[in-house]
């Protein structure tokens, strides 16, 4: 990666990123702190100014996307302009202008607890080889009522980080360890305007694995998905996947009635 470990510059907010980042501004403002992971950069892609177009139009925004452009081609401007915040920069180096150094390897320290109303992951924790912390220390940042967003590879992006993640991920993490309201769990192709996005429903409300042999399109995919902490969440110590839950649970209860 060109900024330290996990600066921005290969990826970034793409269009794809952009359209979701416009729709979660129609219902999400943030108030207090914002932060993004790697200081994520922001350009337009000429071959799909229309798709630019017609996110803001969807989302009832009357203006030019180049509008959101900065001059040294960050996203700062970009978030700001569409109420996420006057956002900040986690970074392990500052190689980039980071305003936060943080190896997410480690816990955050205490003073970073609960300070961010929304926290940004434009793919930087595929990077973090020690990824239950770095989801800990997203869980321990962000205040209750923040979001948290995260869009990393879930396939197509071999060789690109350390992992690809699975949706059981923000399940069985976000929801069911941390109590947390998951807003949206989507598989989203990096190439917009071709296939339809994947929803990802709760594994654990029909006890088995998701079906999706077949389903997933060729190609980059994200795994893109909202979080929201809320005053019921609290993080539990263990994360099980969810279909072996539903067995074990069936197993306890046929030996009670035996």
């Amino acid at each position: 990666m060109p900024a330290g470990l996990w600066g921005a510059k290969g990826v970034g907010v793409d269009c794809t990123l952009f359209k979701q980042l416009a729709e979660l501004s129609t219902r999400f403002k943030v108030k207090g702190r914002a932060l993004m992971l790697g200081r994520q950069t922001f350009k337009i892609e000429p071959q799909f100014k229309m798709q630019y177009e017609a996110a803001l139009k969807a989302a009832g925004i009357d203006r030019s996307r180049f509008s959101y452009l900065q001059d040294d081609g960050f996203s700062e401007k970009l978030f700001g302009d569409l109420g996420l915040g006057e956002i900040e920069t986690l970074d392990i180096s500052d190689f980039e202008g980071a305003t936060i150094l943080q190896d997410l390897n480690r816990p955050v320290p205490k003073k970073l607890h609960g300070k961010f109303d929304f926290i940004f992951d434009g793919g930087t924790i595929e990077h973090v080889f020690n990824t239950p912390m770095a989801l800990t220390n997203m869980f321990n940042m962000l205040r209750v009522g923040g979001r948290f967003v995260s869009a990393n590879g879930m396939n197509g992006w071999v060789g690109h980080g350390m992992y690809q993640f699975n949706p059981e991920l923000v399940w069985a993490f976000w929801r069911r360890s941390c109590n947390c309201s998951v807003h949206s769990c989507l598989g989203l192709p990096k190439i917009p305007g071709g296939a339809d996005p994947l929803i990802f429903p709760d594994p654990a409300e029909k006890g088995k694995r998701l079906r999706l042999k077949g389903k997933v399109p060729a190609g980059r995919v994200y795994l893109y998905y909202e979080v929201e902490k809320t005053r019921d969440s609290s993080l539990s110590s263990l994360t099980f996947q969810s279909d072996y839950v539903a067995k074990w649970e069936i197993h306890d209860k046929s030996e009670v009635v035996a």
